[in-house]
């Protein structure tokens, strides 16, 4: 089948044309994942508010989430985005490739979140005892599962917006992993 297409600028509402202005002047780009969203009128808009809400997780550790769910999902547009990502907030590409194994071994903290993630999508919301133990162990809350569970939610809809709409990947492509992926 063919590739669905992006909708150019011209192609969406002047809601989401707006949208498009702001992330150009944001980004330097509208990625195509975002401009693909503007297909429906409010989904972009949506996405954005879900995406950039207020939460009690830092950057990195929104990142090792990004990182571990897009693995999972093998959804190469959001590995690829969150590569980049990652890198920006710190991450060595060891680091990243490490993570997307749903470990991090470099950090007790992140490897916790890390080994919880994994596990909570991989058992559809059903994680271990022992991940769960491991991830209130390292200092997170309550507040902190459910701001974890909101961005596998956040991360999953793209993942599967890519996964079905198979558009080009704007974003260097992320190496492949040479270990088992998860």
């Amino acid at each position: 089948m063919e590739r669905f297409q992006v909708p150019s600028r011209e192609e969406v509402t002047s809601n989401n044309q707006a949208i498009f202005d702001n992330l150009e002047k944001a980004v330097g780009f509208v990625p195509n994942l975002y401009a693909y969203y503007a297909k429906n009128d409010t989904a972009l808009a949506d996405y954005l508010t879900l995406q950039n809400r207020k939460t009690s997780l830092k950057t990195k550790e929104k990142e090792v989430i990004n990182l571990v769910v897009s693995q999972f999902n093998g959804c190469n547009y959001c590995l690829s985005a969150h590569t980049q990502i990652g890198k920006m907030n710190g991450f060595t590409e060891d680091q990243i490739l490490e993570i997307r194994t749903g470990t991090a071994s470099f950090d007790a903290k992140l490897d916790a979140l890390a080994k919880f993630v994994f596990s909570t999508v991989e058992n559809k919301g059903r994680a271990t005892e022992k991940a769960k133990e491991e991830f209130f162990a390292a200092g997170y809350t309550e507040a902190n599962m459910i701001d974890v569970v909101i961005v596998i939610g956040d991360k999953t809809i793209s993942n599967l917006i890519h996964n079905l709409a198979d558009f080009e990947i704007d974003f260097p492509l992320a190496e492949e992993l040479q270990t088992a992926t998860i």
